[in-house]
């Protein structure tokens, strides 16, 4: 079934909140041999930029947003347990996001597959204030300051965050990484904050950051779907 099938599919069983059909999508998809890295960024990721898409239009009611987002979330627990971890390489993330449950979402596809990716991965989550977040940058003085971000909403804190780590000089090392929704819908946004680096999602951001780990992070199941096909032929 091509890409654009397996997406529309899941999509309908999300946002009805079929939980038997959501998972039986998923479980088809890794019976063929589809690294959870990829059900991730190409199948989990797409059906939650969607989900937003249509629910900030006012195409989907709050119920049908709820169901989706938190089937969703179930799903993507089940592929990130599959995950094939790679060596640490000893450089380490906080990552943290909006306070909605999408914006959650997004942050933890990105902290699970960075995690997969050699980092140690910190993922605080959303609805936190930007003093705390600086206090714990202050603390933990990570290579990477994470934020994923849906809703304009948030652009006041993101913007207190980013001139407080300039001021202060704290943790001067740290660079922040922002992605996901607002930061994808506005050209030029992340560069007008001042912040270093811009991903459009979590695949992008694993191989900006992780380089050869992230051919290697693909690479273990791509071979195993190889087999299986030569096997059947």
């Amino acid at each position: 079934m091509s890409q654009a099938l397996l997406q529309e599919r899941l999509l309908e069983t999300l946002i009805a909140g079929d939980r038997e059909g959501s998972r039986r999508v998923l479980r088809n998809v890794l019976s063929e041999g589809v690294p959870p890295e990829r059900i991730l960024s190409e199948l989990c990721w797409p059906a939650h930029e969607t989900i937003e898409r249509l629910f900030r239009a006012d195409q989907m009611t709050v119920v049908a947003y709820n169901l989706a987002t938190r089937l969703l979330r179930s799903l993507v627990d089940q592929a990130a347990a599959g995950l094939t971890m790679q060596a640490r390489n000893g450089r380490t993330i906080f990552a943290c996001c909006g306070p909605k449950e999408g914006e959650e979402l997004a942050g933890q596809m990105a902290a699970d597959l960075m995690e997969a990716g050699g980092y140690d991965v910190t993922f605080a989550g959303g609805g936190l204030p930007s003093d705390e977040i600086l206090a714990q940058i202050n603390e933990r003085r990570p290579d990477f300051l994470v934020l994923f971000s849906n809703a304009a909403t948030d652009l006041p804190g993101i913007r207190q965050i980013i001139d407080s780590l300039k001021e202060v000089g704290a943790s001067p090392h740290t660079k922040v990484v922002v992605g996901g929704g607002v930061f994808n819908r506005a050209e030029g946004l992340a560069e007008e904050l001042g912040i270093d680096l811009n991903v459009a999602s979590p695949l992008e951001l694993v191989e900006l950051l992780c380089g050869d780990q992230a051919a290697k992070l693909f690479q273990p199941q791509r071979k195993k779907s190889q087999r299986r096909t030569a096997a059947a032929a």
